[in-house]
């Protein structure tokens, strides 16, 4: 099943890098740039989540906070986020509903792993409806960030 712009954006709460749960509830009024990666301390992640980290003013200016969610353990995503200097909530998704309820899990990844969150890009509005979904079928494609960032331009 995929999701399309407009409907609601499925709920969640997961646990985030600091063991505290977080909820997309806890984020209603607010922009979310929701950002699924495979897996922690992998060159294209690291890149991604890095860019992100680098331009956050954007996204503050855009009035849209940014979550992004893995398939890695919180001691994975704490260690990530601390040797990265990550300044956005790492969540993770163990036991990957919240990546099956987004439409966006490989059956299998490489090394046979099974279960790999896709990347994907996802703008949840303040009224908790999808407005930006965009899932990568390849690891190593990014997100259109300039369609993102247009998008997130448009919501404010």
């Amino acid at each position: 099943m995929s999701l399309q712009v407009g409907q609601p954006a499925p709920a969640f709460t997961l646990f985030n890098s600091e063991k505290q749960q977080v909820s997309l509830e806890q984020y209603k009024g607010k922009n979310v740039l929701i950002l699924f990666f495979p897996q922690a301390f992998t060159g294209v992640c690291t890149t991604e989540l890095c860019s992100v980290r680098d331009n956050i003013a954007q996204y503050n200016n855009a009035a849209a906070d940014v979550l992004a969610i893995s398939v890695d353990s919180i001691f994975t995503l704490a260690k990530f986020k601390e040797e990265q200097g990550l300044n956005f909530p790492l969540l993770s998704d163990f036991n990957k509903e919240v990546s099956a309820a987004y439409g966006t899990l490989y059956d299998t990844f490489v090394f046979d792993m099974k279960g790999v969150s896709k990347r994907s890009a996802f703008i949840v509005d303040k009224a908790g409806n999808l407005a930006y979904a965009e899932v990568l079928e390849s690891a190593g494609d990014l997100p259109n960030f300039s369609a993102i960032n247009e998008k997130l331009a448009e919501l404010v």
